[in-house]
């Protein structure tokens, strides 16, 4: 083992730390454009040579505790929805690294403590 491979991880997990700690508001799931056409037989939506369906609207598709949701999400609220998944994904991605890293550091003082 050495010592600079395990000091190397810790201070890479001091890092990783730092950077979750600066994210703001997250939540899982991703955002779509969704276009449709309405009830009405004379609107612009039915018309059969050049249909120009409603929209678009925003919908916000996600899974938490074990139940999926979907909802939509207002015109002037999209920005600030797609930060906060762009945030989510940011923490599950460091997370899996602290956790990978915390994992190698384990091993490396197992093998060394076997020697």
């Amino acid at each position: 083992m050495s010592i600079n491979d395990v000091e190397m991880c810790q201070a890479r997990i001091q890092e990783i730390k730092q950077e979750l700690g600066e994210l703001g508001d997250m939540r899982p799931g991703s955002i779509s454009e969704q276009y449709n056409v309405c009830g009405n037989p004379t609107c612009r939506c039915k018309d059969p040579k050049e249909p120009k369906k409603h929209g678009p609207y925003y919908q916000l598709s996600y899974s938490h505790q074990g139940r999926s949701t979907t909802e939509f999400v207002k015109r002037e609220a999209v920005a600030e929805v797609r930060q906060q998944l762009d945030n989510h994904r940011t923490f599950k991605r460091l997370s899996k690294e602290w956790i990978d890293l915390s994992v190698r550091i384990a091993r490396l003082r197992k093998k060394e403590a076997s020697r």
